[in-house]
């Protein structure tokens, strides 16, 4: 039964994402978190965080660790498996459309209508992990309105080097992880 719950919950997900692992991740989270409750919210945004830090997709990566978090090795098949399958289907289904009716004004509109979507998928995504971070942290650095301060301060610095510098993002990453474990520690 959790096998099969596995592999519904991803292929819905991996059927309604459009959009990429960005667009998923309110998806996998409304599946994961809210309604099997197989994660909790932190245990969740650290497996989106390992999940966009390791080299792939970031829906299937989160498939796969959700799977082994629940099911073991097994889980994680079922869970990839489930995320795959879909978008194998739509993507062969869509080329041969493209291929043949890219010219027609209708396909342009319907792919001009979803971007917008897309666009409030991230967002939405993006608002509930950083809601998390600085809201939802440790209690010890917990300023005024129940602000992380050290998660606050990291976002600040890291925000503003990526505006301001052309900084390749995994060197704010990596500086950013390790000024938690140095400011987490401290405090």
């Amino acid at each position: 039964m959790l096998f099969a719950q596995l592999f519904w919950s991803f292929f819905q997900i991996g059927l309604f994402s459009i959009g990429g692992g960005y667009a998923a991740m309110p998806l996998i989270q409304q599946q994961v978190v809210d309604q099997h409750s197989w994660l909790t919210m932190a245990q969740f945004a650290d497996i989106m965080t390992i999940a966009e830090m390791t080299p792939g997709p970031i829906a299937i990566n989160s498939a796969t660790f959700v799977g082994i978090r629940v099911a073991g090795l097994p889980g994680a098949i079922v869970a990839t498996a489930g995320c795959v399958l879909p978008s194998c289907a739509i993507v062969l289904a869509l080329a041969f459309i493209y291929y043949h009716f890219s010219k027609l004004t209708a396909v342009q509109g319907v792919l001009q209508g979803l971007r917008p979507a897309v666009v409030a998928m991230i967002a939405s995504a993006g608002l509930s992990l950083l809601l998390l971070a600085l809201f939802g942290g440790r209690e010890m650095s917990v300023g005024p309105l129940g602000l992380d301060v050290v998660a606050a301060v990291i976002f600040a610095a890291g925000f503003l080097v990526l505006r301001r510098k052309s900084v390749n993002p995994i060197w704010i990453m990596m500086a950013s992880g390790a000024a938690g474990v140095a400011l987490y520690s401290i405090v």
